[in-house]
């Protein structure tokens, strides 16, 4: 038996994790991925500086040298594990080495970014030290706290490649997975913990496959999605303005926009099919959230819309992907009547 304190704090870590997800969607879309030119520290700080004058005069040559050690050991690994041509092609963009000037808005959206990582990380440090301590004989338990902390660490030094690299487009897809990944971990160490949760959600076995089909396409659509913004980012460094995105998109965006509206079919179907089976709340929930992930994309690929609406895109996407994949870890399959 768990007490409520551990159950609540699993469900803390889990908002801090989408905490950190909001952040980072933030720090993308104000560009300010490259606010700060190190980690773990920022400028060599533990407290960010808030203006150029209490840096060195010579702050973008030191941090450039310092990203090119970097950059040449990431592409030493990169090499060893077969990704030679990846590494050589990140070693030969100029773009990689820029070094901006100081930004103070952009050094601290940052900064608080990764503060919401620290949180984050602290959260998980503290669920597998409690399990460790209290609960250490519930294996299973025991592995799924230490897998999520390993990979959240993989995570932030990912991150500083991220950063190092100068936001290369794969490291950020990269990363979003990585989140993806926690997040999932996250959701299976409630399901352990939490008795409402360990309650079944019986569906019938078409219903099943359409939670399937769902969360399989909503997983894909992130992934599409990160490779849209990627297009975005570049065709924004060529300085061409929002008229011009849409015919340099190609397949990536048809595919990523006619997946939105099959998501959006299957789950009014699903919608029905719960209706009409007695109706669990996590499938209206699903469909709400998607309804605003809908709109938030028409917003985005047809208006010119602040950049909030990219942050609310990413953050209900990833809301819905862990609702759907609660779903599916705690469904039961309707038993058919016999006669």
């Amino acid at each position: 038996m768990f007490t409520k304190g551990f159950v609540r704090l699993n469900w803390v870590a889990l908002v801090l994790i989408y905490l950190v997800v909001i952040a980072g969607s933030f720090v993308r879309i104000t560009g300010s991925g490259m606010g700060c030119p190190d980690w773990p520290k920022c400028f060599g700080q533990w407290v960010p500086p808030t203006s150029a004058d209490q840096l060195p005069e010579n702050y973008r040559e030191i941090y450039g040298e310092k990203r090119v050690k970097k950059v040449e050991k990431f592409a030493r690994f990169l090499s060893a594990i077969g990704m030679k041509e990846t590494a050589d092609k990140m070693k030969n963009d100029p773009s990689t080495y820029e070094e901006l000037p100081f930004n103070s808005g952009k050094t601290w959206t940052e900064y608080v970014n990764r503060l919401a990582g620290f949180l984050a990380g602290n959260a998980l440090l503290l669920i597998f030290l409690w399990t460790l301590f209290r609960h250490r004989k519930k294996r299973k338990l025991l592995v799924l706290t230490t897998l999520n902390l390993v990979i959240l660490t993989f995570q932030a030094w990912f991150g500083s490649i991220v950063v190092a690299t100068n936001l290369v487009p794969w490291t950020i897809t990269v990363h979003l997975f990585l989140a993806l990944v926690i997040i999932a971990i996250q959701f299976v160490i409630i399901r352990q913990v939490s008795p409402v949760q360990q309650r079944h959600l019986t569906f019938s076995k078409t219903m099943s496959w359409l939670i399937w089909i769902v969360f399989l396409i909503t997983a894909y659509q992130m992934f599409l999605g990160t490779q849209v913004r990627e297009y975005i980012d570049e065709l924004t460094k060529q300085g061409l303005g929002r008229d011009a995105w849409s015919g340099h998109f190609g397949w990536t965006f048809l595919i990523h926009r006619s997946f939105s509206w099959a998501v959006l079919v299957l789950m009014t179907l699903m919608l029905w099919l719960n209706w009409k089976q007695g109706g669990h709340r996590s499938v209206y929930w699903s469909f709400g959230v998607l309804a605003v992930e809908l709109i938030s994309g028409v917003c985005l690929a047809y208006a010119d819309m602040p950049g909030l609406v990219q942050v609310a895109h990413l953050l209900f996407a990833s809301v819905l992907f862990g609702i759907l994949f609660m779903q599916l870890i705690r469904s039961k399959q309707l038993k058919q009547a016999t006669t």
